[in-house]
């Protein structure tokens, strides 16, 4: 049989998509599953934006896009960047990808050789890391402990930059803690940034309208402008406007980095979707009345799962800024054993065991380079969140 390249085996099934995966097994078997894994909200897609993308196909908006978005779609992104964070982009530093994912993939892929260092805080999105190692580079990982909030230290990000280092990749809110850089932190970073210059900045900002009790969201390329020709700022609609499944994400960076992403991009999937880019302009051009509420949401429901975390024996749960995920220390459950009759020995067999024993379906820490924690996911229906703590809780009542 023919083989197989070797960078397959540098690329990993996601924790979180292999948790989904064996609770959606078992709700096949006909158990009740509550699936708190996915960072997807449960909101429907703005109605505006779907309107938007069936009058684009009635028109036949259906041919080949130019690769780096329509003119429409990119002059929405650069008013979205004026509106939300005082950045003034020019068309030509503005591209589009399938979804946030591949934007962050284009960049990465398109800079980082074998043996250059990629800085990155952690916990963080799995994805990160293993970008860079696909590309034979080294993730360089910066620990942001939870007695400073999970946030990035410029003093630690100082101290992991090399003469190899390529990018730092900041997440603010973070997945999977929620945890907002504030101005004064991003201002802290960015200093150390500009003692070298050899280094790239990307921002993550994807979960950038999802904050909670009046923070505020703060990116480099806003509070530095002196560090914009080396930022990329990343964004999209999936979160904000629950449009996962529309897979449209866009980055604004200096004209050279932008056009060798659109130049990548072009030798894997060329533009995006037509339809789904009249959807976007709608959605960023349109009424945000949605996008509020559902922040309000996320907020009530991550000051119930904190609180019904705290409330659990042996788990302890800081409350984020931001995002739609808490992220307990389930170090008080180690080395007890559950009432089937697991001992615990870190935090992935407390995820394995409150699926396998109560149904309820989470993520381990260590899939984010942290433990022993875990990922809840807030972003689903009050009563289901609610009876997957419930179910958590009761498992805890069990340890002994």
């Amino acid at each position: 049989m023919p083989g197989f390249s070797q960078r397959l085996s540098r690329v990993e099934v996601a924790a979180s998509v292999a948790m989904t995966i064996k609770a959606r097994q078992l709700r096949a078997e006909g158990k009740p599953v509550v699936t708190l894994t996915t960072g997807e909200p449960n909101f429907d897609s703005p109605p505006h934006a779907i309107e938007a993308a069936h009058q684009a196909a009635l028109k036949g908006d259906t041919k080949y896009p130019p690769q780096d978005g329509t003119p429409a779609f990119k002059k929405a992104i650069q008013e979205k960047f004026k509106r939300d964070s005082g950045i003034d982009y020019a068309l030509d530093e503005i591209c589009v990808g399938n979804g946030g994912k591949q934007v962050l993939f284009n960049a990465i892929m398109c800079t980082v050789d074998p043996g250059d260092e990629v800085v990155i805080p952690v916990p963080s999105w799995i994805a990160y890391a293993q970008m860079t190692q696909l590309c034979e580079g080294k993730p360089v990982l910066v620990n942001c402990p939870q007695n400073n909030g999970f946030r990035p230290r410029a003093e630690d990000i100082d101290a992991a930059i090399t003469p190899k280092t390529k990018w730092l990749i900041l997440n603010s809110p973070n997945n999977p803690t929620g945890a907002v850089c504030t101005r004064e932190d991003m201002e802290a970073i960015a200093a150390v940034m500009r003692k070298h210059p050899h280094v790239w900045i990307l921002c993550d900002d994807m979960y950038e309208h999802l904050i909670f009790s009046g923070v505020e969201h703060a990116t480099i390329a806003q509070v530095a402008p002196d560090l914009k020709d080396r930022t990329l700022t990343c964004s999209g609609v999936s979160k904000t406007y629950a449009m996962t499944g529309w897979r449209i994400g866009f980055a604004g960076g200096p004209k050279n980095l932008i056009k060798a992403m659109v130049n990548m991009q072009g030798q894997a999937t060329a533009g995006i979707s037509t339809v789904g880019m009249a959807a976007a302009v709608a959605a960023l051009n349109g009424p945000q009345d949605g996008a509020r509420a559902q922040s309000v949401a996320y907020q009530r429901r991550r000051d119930i799962a904190v609180q019904m975390l705290n409330d659990s024996k042996g788990i302890s749960c800081h409350s984020p800024e931001g995002a739609f995920y808490v992220f307990p220390n389930v170090a008080g459950c180690l080395g007890k054993t559950t009432a089937g009759g697991r001992l615990l020995k870190n935090d992935e067999d407390v995820c394995l065991a409150l699926l396998e024993e109560h149904y309820v379906a989470t993520v381990h820490g260590a899939a984010y380079h942290m433990s022993p924690y875990l990922r809840i996911s807030t972003a689903t229906e009050d009563g289901e969140l609610v009876e997957g703590l419930k179910r958590i809780q009761t498992f805890c009542e069990g340890l002994h």
